[in-house]
């Protein structure tokens, strides 16, 4: 998300986003709407390059595993944050648990955090310095890492599943980072859920030369 510029508010409601990262430095953006993409991860260090974010709007999404969420719990300004509409959301203790990860969440998917509930979370989950048993057991429980489906002779269905390269995936994370638009970065993020790369992004070349 490179091409996002240093706003106080950003809405990309409904891009076809598949990962939540590649920010810039934005200490001004506070707000941040995302619903209706496909994003199923989140990059570990979202948070130092928007650290003063209060309000994450993250529903109908794809995040699958209560670990997956461990990125959001870097944001000590977060007030506001929305995942309904994911399937982690049906996970036993959904909710105590990003409670206890978002200690300065107040409202949850639109509802009041209630003190019974921190108190709750923080019995079934320790402290952050000494987290319980079953909360090591969660962060340790990741979805499928970066596998995608493999595409050949421009089919829309996939072969096989393969592993990307490094080189495949430094060049595609480099190409969302310096997309020069809001529609290539999402049509980037879209063949790289999907498995397809673009002949210039492996070539190194331009988009506008194919």
């Amino acid at each position: 998300m490179g091409a996002a510029r240093d706003n106080d508010a950003i809405d990309l409601t409904d891009n076809d986003i598949a990962q939540l990262g590649n920010f810039p430095l934005q200490p001004r953006l506070r707000t941040l709407f995302l619903g209706q993409n496909r994003i199923a991860n989140i990059q570990a260090n979202l948070s130092s390059s928007i650290p003063n974010l209060t309000t994450l709007v993250l529903t109908k999404n794809r995040i699958s595993e209560l670990a997956e969420l461990d990125p959001l719990g870097g944001f000590k300004k977060l007030v506001y944050l929305a995942l309904k509409d994911n399937p982690v959301t049906s996970k036993e203790n959904y909710r105590l648990w990003v409670i206890w990860l978002c200690p300065s969440v107040r409202y949850l998917d639109f509802v009041k955090v209630r003190d019974v509930e921190r108190r709750k979370a923080t019995e079934l989950f320790g402290t952050a310095e000494e987290p319980s048993e079953l909360a090591t057991k969660i962060k340790g429980q990741k979805s499928k890492g970066f596998v995608v489906p493999n595409y050949t002779n421009g089919a829309d269905t996939p072969t096989k599943e393969r592993i990307w390269t490094e080189e495949e995936k430094n060049r595609m994370r480099a190409a969302i980072r310096n997309a020069s638009s809001l529609a290539e970065m999402a049509r980037l993020e879209k063949d790289l859920a999907e498995g397809r790369i673009p002949a210039y992004v492996l070539e190194g070349g331009d988009p506008m030369e194919t």
